[in-house]
C-alpha cells in the first residue's frame, strides 16, 4: 500500500477534523490533556476481553527453579500467597508446559527496509516505504516493531495511527486495536478523526443491551470534547455526539450538548444554530428541557391560566330522552384553540430568545478569528516546510489569542500550531515562554516532548530547556539534559560552553576546567582547540586567580598553533590586565613572540602599533621606547611598498594576504590614512571575537602615527 501522499500529508486534515496535538500534552487549560477513557473506570480491565486477543486465561504459576532441599512439610503460605500448583490425581507433579515458540525471523525484505530507516532515521521516505510494505504483506509481528520505531520519532502522523489500529483489528483483536488507538489520542490529543474513528470501534465492540455501554461511549464523547471541542474545526466531533444522543432518545441532553456548542466559535456555528432551532420547534418543551429550566421559563411567562369554572350539573332529562336527538342539534362557532399549544409556542419562543445573544457573542468572536483560520492552509503535520505566509499567520493567530486573555483557547491554538510546525523550533520556544509563567509542568512537558520526539538534534530548545531546569533548581536534570545532548550530537562548542558555565555557576571549579581541557585536547591542532585554549586561559586567571597557569595554557597553545593572531591578543590582554608596572617584561615578551611568529604582515603591523602605544602609556625605559620606534617604522616601510608591488605588476601570494574569512587572522576592517600609515584603535584588536562575544576591555581612543 503507497504511502500516504502530501495531499493527506503524514497527518490528517484538521479542516475535516485531522487536527493532532502533541504528545500527551492537553488542549485544555493544563497540558497534558486527558487520557482516553478507560475501558472499565471501575477495574481498568476490560469487561469483555475479546478472545481473539491469545491471553492465557489461567496462566500456569512460576515453579521456584531451585526448591529448599529440605523444605518445610507444612508451610504457612501466608496472606496473598500464590496457590500451590494443582497436583495429577494419582499424585504426580503435573505436565511440564511447552517451551514458547520463537516467534519466526521477519523476512529479508523487511530486514533491508528496517535496515534502510534505522540507517537514516530522519529520513521520511524510508520509514513510509517500511510501513507500506508491512501494511501490504500482514505481518503483525513486523508491523509492531516498525509503527513503534516509527512512531518514536513521528508521533503526530495520525493516518498511520489509525492505519495501525486497523491492521491490528483484522490481524489482532478488537481490544489490541483500541490500545493503539488510545496511544494515538494521547500522542495526538487534538486529532478529531482518531477519536471519532475510537469511538465507532469502542460502540462496534460494546453490548448496546449492558447499561454501562451507554456511560463508556458518552465518557469517551465527553473525553473527546475537553481534548478538541474548543477545536475551530471540531463540528464532526460535536455533531457526533448530538446525533448519538438523539438516536438513544435522550432529548435533554441533546439540548444540554447544544448548550455548550453555541457558545463555542467553530466554523460551522451558523449551520448549529438551525439546527437547534429545528430541535426546539420539532419536540415538545417538557422533552427537551430539564424540569428546573422548565420551571423557571414558566415563571417568566407569568402565572398560568386560571382554572375552567366547573360546568354546572346537567338537568334531569325526561323518560325516553335520546342522547342522539341531542347530538343531532347544531353547534355554533369554532372550538377554541387549547391554551397548552399556546403556552407551548411562547416557550418555544422564549428559550430561543434566551439563546440568540449568546449565538451573537459567538458570531462576533467567529468573525474576529475567521480571517486567521483561512489562512491554515496544511493544518496536518508533514515533513515538507511550510510556507512563509502560513508562519506568519500563525504568528499572528498565537499573538491574537494570547492578547484576547483565555488561557484554554490560548492551549488549544499552540498545541494545533505545533501539529503543523512541529518542526520549528521558534514555536516550541513561544509555547514554553507562555507556559513558564503559568504551569512549570506543563512548560516542562512541551520542552519534553520537543527535545525527545521531534527536535532532538536542535542545539537551542535543548539549552533552553536545560536553564528552565536549572531555573526550578534541578541542576542535576540540567547537567543530565546537556550531557546527553552533547553525547547525541557531539562537538558543539556552545553546548560544551554551557556545561562548563552550569558547573562554574553552581562552584564546581574543578569540573568545569576539566570540560575544557577535555574539549581542547580533543580538538588539538584545530581552531576550535584554540579556541577552547582561550576559553580556559580566561576563566583559570579570571576565576581561580592564577595568571602563571592561564599564561601556560596560551604559551603551550601558541606553540602549536603560532599562526593564530587571537591566541597572540588573548595573551596580550591577560598580561595587560595585571600590574602593568609588575608585569611590563610579560606583556613585552607578548609582543616579541607576535612579532617573531609567521603572522601575516597586517597582523606584525599592528602588533607594532600596540607595542609603541604601550611602551609610550606605561614603559619605565625610554631606550626600550626608541628602540619599539625605530623597528616600526621599518615594518611601516615594509608595509609601503608591498602596497606599491601590486602596481608594478606583482601581486602578494593569497596565501600570504591576510583575509576577512580567516580563522587564524584578526579580523575586522583596515583603516589607513594618507601615506599608507595605519590607524589602527585597540578596539580594532578584538573585533574578530565577536564571533565568541569578546569585547575590548581597553578603549583608548588616541593612536600612534608614525612618520614617514
Amino acid at each position: 500500500m503507497a504511502a500516504e501522499g502530501p495531499e493527506e500529508g503524514a497527518g490528517g486534515s484538521a479542516g475535516s477534523g485531522e487536527a493532532m496535538d502533541g504528545d500527551g500534552d492537553s488542549a485544555s487549560a493544563e497540558p497534558p490533556p486527558p487520557a482516553p477513557p478507560d475501558p472499565d473506570p471501575g477495574t481498568g480491565a476490560d469487561p469483555d476481553p475479546d478472545p481473539g486477543t491469545g491471553a492465557d486465561p489461567d496462566p500456569a504459576p512460576c515453579t521456584d527453579p531451585d526448591p529448599d532441599p529440605d523444605p518445610d512439610p507444612d508451610p504457612d503460605p501466608g496472606p496473598g500467597a500464590a496457590p500451590p500448583p494443582p497436583s495429577a490425581p494419582n499424585g504426580a507433579p503435573p505436565p511440564a508446559e511447552p517451551p514458547p515458540q520463537e516467534p519466526p525471523p521477519f523476512p529479508p525484505e523487511f530486514q533491508r527496509l528496517w535496515g534502510a530507516a534505522q540507517g537514516s532515521p530522519h529520513d521520511f521516505g524510508a520509514w513510509t516505504e517500511l510501513l507500506a510494505y508491512v501494511e501490504q504483506e500482514e505481518l503483525l509481528e513486523a508491523a509492531r516493531r516498525a509503527f513503534d520505531a516509527f512512531f518514536q520519532r513521528y508521533p503526530y502522523c495520525y493516518g498511520y495511527w489509525r492505519k495501525y489500529a486497523e491492521l491490528e483489528r483484522r490481524l489482532g483483536s478488537a481490544r489490541s486495536a483500541q490500545q493503539v488507538l488510545e496511544r494515538g489520542l494521547q500522542s495526538i490529543p487534538l486529532s478529531l478523526e482518531l477519536w471519532l474513528h475510537y469511538i465507532s470501534l469502542l460502540q462496534s465492540s460494546l453490548d448496546p443491551a449492558r447499561p454501562e455501554s451507554a456511560q463508556r461511549v458518552r465518557g469517551a464523547f465527553e473525553a473527546a470534547l475537553a481534548a478538541a471541542g474548543m477545536d475551530f474545526r471540531s463540528d464532526k466531533l460535536w455533531e457526533s455526539y448530538v446525533e448519538w444522543e438523539r438516536e438513544r432518545g435522550d432529548l435533554r441532553a441533546v439540548t444540554a450538548i447544544y448548550d455548550r456548542l453555541l457558545s463555542m466559535p467553530t466554523q460551522l456555528y451558523s449551520h448549529h444554530w438551525e439546527r437547534f432551532k429545528e430541535h426546539v420547534l420539532q419536540h415538545p418543551p417538557g422533552a427537551i428541557l430539564s424540569p428546573e429550566e422548565l420551571l423557571w421559563v414558566r415563571s417568566k411567562l407569568g402565572p398560568g391560566p386560571a382554572p375552567a369554572p366547573e360546568p354546572p350539573p346537567e338537568p334531569e332529562r325526561p323518560p325516553g330522552h335520546r342522547e342522539e336527538e341531542e347530538e343531532e342539534e347544531p353547534r355554533t362557532g369554532a372550538p377554541p384553540e387549547p391554551q397548552e399549544d399556546l403556552d407551548q409556542e411562547k416557550i418555544r419562543e422564549l428559550v430561543i430568545s434566551m439563546r440568540q445573544q449568546i449565538y451573537a457573542q459567538n458570531e462576533a468572536e467567529v468573525s474576529k478569528r475567521w480571517n486567521f483560520e483561512d489562512g491554515i492552509k496544511r493544518p496536518y503535520f508533514h515533513v515538507k516546510p511550510l510556507e512563509r505566509a502560513q508562519l506568519r499567520n500563525w504568528r499572528e493567530y498565537l499573538d491574537f489569542e494570547v492578547a484576547a486573555g483565555s488561557h484554554e483557547r490560548s492551549i488549544v491554538l499552540f498545541e494545533r500550531c505545533l501539529i503543523a510546525c512541529a518542526l520549528y523550533e521558534e514555536f516550541w520556544v513561544k509555547y514554553t515562554r507562555y507556559l513558564e509563567s503559568r504551569t512549570v509542568p506543563g512548560a516542562r512537558s512541551v520542552f519534553q516532548r520537543a527535545c525527545g520526539f521531534h527536535l532532538p538534534r536542535k542545539p537551542n530548545i535543548h539549552l533552553l530547556w536545560a536553564a528552565f531546569e536549572e531555573k526550578q533548581g534541578n541542576v542535576d536534570e540540567a547537567r543530565r539534559i546537556l550531557r546527553s545532548f552533547e553525547a547525541a550530537v557531539p562537538g558543539l562548542a556552545m553546548v560544551r560552553l554551557r556545561r562548563v558555565a552550569l558547573e562554574r555557576r553552581h562552584g564546581r571549579v574543578a569540573e568545569a576546567e576539566a570540560l575544557l581541557l577535555e574539549a581542547m585536547r580533543a580538538n588539538e591542532g584545530l581552531p576550535l582547540g584554540s579556541f577552547y585554549a582561550v576559553k580556559l586561559a580566561r576563566q583559570v586567571c579570571k576565576v581561580q586567580k592564577n595568571l602563571g597557569k592561564a599564561r601556560k595554557v596560551l604559551v603551550e597553545a601558541l606553540e602549536k598553533d603560532p599562526e593564530n593572531a587571537r591566541l597572540h591578543a588573548n595573551l596580550l590582554e591577560m598580561e595587560f590586565g595585571a600590574d602593568v608596572g609588575q608585569n611590563e617584561l610579560n606583556t613585552m615578551s607578548c609582543f616579541e613572540r607576535a612579532l617573531r611568529s609567521p603572522l601575516p604582515h597586517e597582523a606584525k603591523l599592528l602588533f607594532s602599533q600596540r607595542r609603541v602605544e604601550f611602551l609610550e602609556d606605561f614603559g619605565s625605559s625610554i631606550h626600550s621606547l626608541l628602540k619599539a620606534y625605530d623597528e616600526h617604522q621599518k615594518i611601516l616601510k615594509a608595509h609601503a611598498a608591498r602596497k606599491r608591488a601590486p602596481e608594478n605588476g606583482s601581486e602578494e601570494p593569497d596565501d600570504k594576504r591576510l583575509r576577512p574569512d580567516d580563522p587564524s587572522g584578526l579580523l575586522g576592517p583596515q583603516n589607513f590614512s594618507g601615506g599608507g600609515d595605519p590607524n589602527p584603535s585597540y578596539n580594532y584588536w578584538y573585533q574578530g571575537y565577536g564571533t565568541y562575544g569578546y569585547q575590548s576591555p581597553w578603549g583608548y581612543g588616541h593612536h600612534y602615527y608614525g612618520q614617514s
